[in-house]
């Protein structure tokens, strides 16, 4: 698509984002994100959601009821918006996020931001790895691209920091309740990875930008220079033994009051695909999670992608408030 210029559009055409539509406003991330986006304030927010879904949404938003047995209520919901918010959890069926994406097609939303929070999927050795996922979000982006009406952009924000350090030894290595981490070869292996509120700002503030540049001459931001990409932001870059650091000062522990143990990459990735195959999804968490801590930094993606941290004004954030979150989520029973 040539580059286009907000000079040369027909006069009183809107260079902003207005109003955004998004899916899984009660859930993890989607709740943060819309939150966000209230705080910013700068944009209409409606929360397209199922009549039984029981998730609580927050408030100063618009409710429109979705069923997805029936794609004229999507795009019904769909009309009118400047942009869509994916956010699903893991169990919801793959086929939603699709018929999602064909009805602001049809009802000409011209940004679509699809089910890409996490690690790089853009990345193919990542998903080389991770057959599970392999290619299916690529598959989501190139029908959005087939379908020729709506734009897509992907957010890479790494694992998110407080929920994988609290979850347990399958994420990042470490069991609070016992005080014992198994470092992934030495320990030292750096990745990127963002806390749920940094990842709300950045949709925030992305779809804050201007939508064309002014002119030629105009070199500001803008979501045309995003269209059909992925953009990258971070919390943190670090490594387990940068975590375990941060650990002992909010827990006033020592190294003496902690048990490592040491596993290579490889293996645990291999004993996790092994466990994955046998019907334990537990086993599929280490693997994807250990995959990114492989020496050959896929991870790290700032250090080959960049980052937009700068771009959308995202704050420095403080590592230890952020684990002390992470530590006292810890001692909340897992929901099964």
């Amino acid at each position: 698509m040539a580059q286009q210029y907000a000079s040369e559009q027909p006069q009183g055409l809107k260079n902003h984002i207005e109003k955004v539509a998004i899916v899984g406003a009660g859930g993890t991330i989607g709740k943060v994100i819309t939150e966000q986006l209230l705080n910013l304030g700068k944009h209409t927010i409606t929360a397209l959601t199922r009549a039984d879904s029981p998730n609580k949404l927050p408030p100063g938003i618009e409710i429109k009821i979705i069923d997805y047995a029936y794609q004229a209520s999507l795009v019904s919901a769909l009309q009118g918006q400047d942009a869509l918010i994916i956010t699903m959890g893991t169990r919801a069926p793959p086929e939603h996020q699709t018929k999602l994406i064909e009805a602001a097609a049809t009802a000409n939303v011209p940004w679509v931001l699809p089910n890409e929070w996490g690690y790089d999927n853009s990345n193919p050795n990542l998903r080389e790895y991770n057959s599970l996922v392999r290619d299916k979000k690529a598959a989501y982006r190139a029908h959005i691209e087939e379908l020729a009406k709506s734009s897509w952009i992907g957010v890479t924000c790494g694992f998110w920091y407080e929920f994988s350090l609290s979850f347990g030894p399958s994420t990042y290595g470490f069991d609070f309740a016992n005080r014992t981490v198994t470092f992934f070869d030495d320990g030292n292996t750096r990745i990127n990875t963002s806390t749920w509120i940094q990842c709300g700002r950045c949709v925030a503030q992305l779809l804050a930008l201007k939508i064309l540049p002014d002119d030629a001459d105009d070199q500001s931001p803008c979501l045309a220079r995003y269209r059909n990409q992925c953009v990258y932001v971070s919390s943190f870059n670090l490594s387990q033994r940068d975590m375990l650091g941060s650990i002992m000062r909010v827990t006033g522990t020592t190294l003496d009051d902690w048990k490592i143990v040491f596993e290579a990459s490889t293996s645990r990735y291999e004993t996790g695909l092994e466990a994955m195959q046998k019907g334990d999804m537990m086993g599929f968490v280490r693997m994807m999670y250990t995959r990114n801590f492989f020496p050959d930094g896929c991870g790290e993606f700032e250090k080959t992608r960049g980052l937009l941290n700068g771009v959308l004004g995202l704050p420095r954030e403080d590592l230890d408030a952020c684990t002390r979150a992470a530590v006292e989520m810890a001692k909340v029973p897992k929901v099964s």
